[in-house]
This record gives structure tokens, sequence and C-alpha cells, in this order.
């Protein structure tokens, strides 16, 4: 079965699923570790292989650099306090755009 990130964000649980392969990646990680999630769910007997596809250079490529940067600052602000202080007030400001 092919579906949208965003289709797929509607409750739908996938427990035959035994590949994920994300070709639309979106700008909020939550949401592709959501999809993936789905087929993890009770019911699921066999082993599922996650398989983000990108071409380079692309918007989506954009997208998979602007979500490393976020998980990395999330990561500073939730983490220890020295983590913390690696977060500038550019990145602040990049936030609230």
């Amino acid at each position: 079965m092919l579906i949208s990130l965003k289709a797929g964000g509607t409750g739908l649980n996938l427990t035959a699923a035994d590949h994920v392969f994300i070709l639309d990646p979106w700008w909020n990680p939550a949401t592709e570790d959501q999809a993936a999630d789905r087929t993890h769910r009770i019911g699921q007997e066999r082993p599922v292989f996650v398989y983000r596809i990108v071409a380079a250079d692309t918007v989506e490529d954009k997208i998979l650099k602007l979500q490393e940067k976020k998980r990395a600052m999330a990561e500073a602000a939730l983490g220890s306090g020295q983590k913390a202080l690696s977060i500038t007030r550019e990145d602040l400001i990049e936030l609230l755009e």
C-alpha cells in the first residue's frame, strides 16, 4: 500500500506491513516517526524496515537537513543544561519564523 504521510496521519494502523518507504519527508520529523510507528502496533509479528528515499539537492533534501537541525535543537533544549547553552539567539528567532 502506498500512502502519503499526511493521509496516513488519520489513525490507520498497518500491522501487516513489513516495509515502510518514506518518499515525501515532512518538515516535522515527528510526523515521519509517527508514520513509521504505525507499523509497530500491537499485532505486528514481523520486523519492520523503514527506508527514507530522497534525491540529492532537492526540496526534500533540504527538508531532511531542516529536520536534522530541529532534532539537534530539541535535544539541546531538552537535554543537559550545557547543551541548552549552545542555542543561539538566531536559532530561537528561526524557530519563530
